[in-house]
């Protein structure tokens, strides 16, 4: 899809221009293709658009949707649908045009009332994080995106991936709540548990919780990525009922009594299942995690 390829250049709009679609568009802009129009309201927005897509006029966005062959939106999960809605009441739309979402939860169905009028509708997933600044770009390469598209438009998708840098990851329609439900356990659930977790080292007083974390978390999590259920370890996965009811009681009066509880049941299911606890072992520990609830 680039001018290199032989492949037609495409002229882009981004409906959003902040951290997201800022890098997305400045990559699509380095593959080849031309940045047409752009929105932004805030300060951040105008700020982050003059400095990755400088020259590019921020315009509302029925007007740049109106001017692009590929309309990009990156705007948060829960205004898509509104914006997709708001574009075909304002006639913004055009039959042939493609237009991409970015949102994790989202597919293609979002797009219906564009495609009523002749839109192809695709969903692009960047999973990582951004910045909005310039090194955002050197981070695309190899990252994985989640493709969701009509499958006679997959492998325009998928193109549309690679020419961005990324590595794309085929996701069914039916399947996006899960897809993204996945990485907001393995990602937003996790920087939760760390910083629980680094808290309740404060108030057991101990100065730098960093210091002790970062190094057993790192290889935690990098065992965990290689060996699965093999990298399980501590008293739930041992059964040590007396130091998970230890736990329990330091943690009562705490907010973190809950969490600890639930992740503990869950290590305890995942340790079963892989057969480190048997049936027996499981039992006690309930019964421990029961008795220190209520004493």
């Amino acid at each position: 899809m680039t001018a290199g390829s032989g492949a037609p250049r495409l002229r882009v709009a981004v409906i959003g221009a902040g951290r997201v679609g800022s890098v997305l568009a400045a990559a699509l802009a380095r593959a080849g293709h031309e940045i047409v129009a752009a929105t932004g309201v805030s300060t951040d927005s105008v700020r982050r658009a003059h400095r990755l897509l400088p020259g590019v006029p921020l315009l509302p966005a029925d007007e740049a949707a109106a001017r692009a062959d590929l309309v990009l939106l990156t705007v948060p999960d829960s205004e898509l649908p509104g914006l997709i809605a708001g574009l075909s009441s304002t006639r913004a739309w055009q039959a042939g045009q493609l237009a991409v979402h970015t949102s994790g939860v989202h597919g293609i169905a979002v797009f219906d009332p564009a495609v009523q009028v002749g839109v192809v509708g695709m969903a692009l997933h960047p999973v990582m994080t951004f910045a909005g600044r310039p090194e955002d770009l050197d981070r695309l390469a190899g990252a994985a995106f989640g493709v969701t598209a009509p499958p006679e438009f997959r492998p325009v998708a998928e193109t549309l991936v690679l020419e961005l840098g990324g590595e794309p990851v085929w996701v069914p329609e039916s399947a996006r709540a899960t897809y993204h439900a996945a990485l907001s356990m393995g990602s937003n659930h996790l920087v939760t548990l760390v910083n629980d977790a680094r808290d309740v080292l404060g108030t057991a007083g101990v100065e730098d919780p960093v210091r002790l974390l970062a190094p057993l978390l790192t290889a935690s999590l990098d065992n965990a990525l290689r060996l699965g259920d093999d990298a399980l370890t501590g008293p739930v996965s041992r059964g040590d009922r007396a130091t998970v009811e230890a736990h329990i009681r330091a943690l009562r009066n705490g907010p973190y009594l809950q969490p600890y509880l639930a992740m503990a049941i869950r290590t305890m299911q995942r340790a079963f299942r892989s057969g480190r606890l048997t049936q027996a072992q499981c039992a006690d520990l309930l019964e421990g995690i029961e008795r220190a609830e209520e004493g």
